[in-house]
């Protein structure tokens, strides 16, 4: 089981809601229990976002309920 201290090397994915273009592209790694770190696939050294799994699920519960286009 991963842990939080294994984000020196996660794998990284990008999400399903990212629009696949060069400018637009969110990666999130999965398997980490109880969090989702989320990071900017333009600045992949930078900063990571680690957001509680239950606030991600809600956040991407919204998303499908109320999509943009």
């Amino acid at each position: 089981m991963k842990t939080v201290s294994d984000l020196v090397d996660p794998v990284w994915r990008k999400s399903s809601y990212s629009d696949g273009g060069a400018d637009n592209c969110v990666e999130v790694s999965d398997g980490f229990p109880g969090a989702v770190p989320v990071r900017d696939s333009k600045n992949p050294t930078g900063g990571v976002l680690l957001f509680p799994a239950a606030a991600w699920s809600a956040f991407i519960a919204t998303v499908k309920a109320n999509p943009l286009s």
